[in-house]
């Protein structure tokens, strides 16, 4: 399903060279190729868009427990640093 087969294409080129005419056919023949190309484009553009989100919510996600660790190494080294104090005074 989706695909246009020869028989269906020529079908739909005798139905448009009927309605249209023969000589306002090749204007809309430019003017839908111009909006495939158009659509091609911005559906191209959506999906790095959307592929570039998904790489900054990768690195979002990769970055977050980098931090939380370097927290709690912080954490742990001045509990230490309190306790080496308290041992010295």
């Amino acid at each position: 399903m989706g695909k246009i087969g020869t028989g269906e294409l020529i079908l739909i080129l005798a139905i448009a060279l009927i309605v249209v005419g023969p000589s306002k056919l090749p204007e809309l023949g430019k003017a839908v190729g111009k909006t495939l190309n158009e659509f091609k484009k911005f559906s191209k553009d959506i999906k790095e868009d959307l592929s570039l989100e998904e790489t900054v919510k990768k690195i979002e996600k990769s970055d977050e427990p980098k931090d939380k660790k370097a927290e709690e190494k912080e954490e742990i080294e001045l509990k230490e640093n309190k306790e080496d104090d308290d041992l010295k005074a």
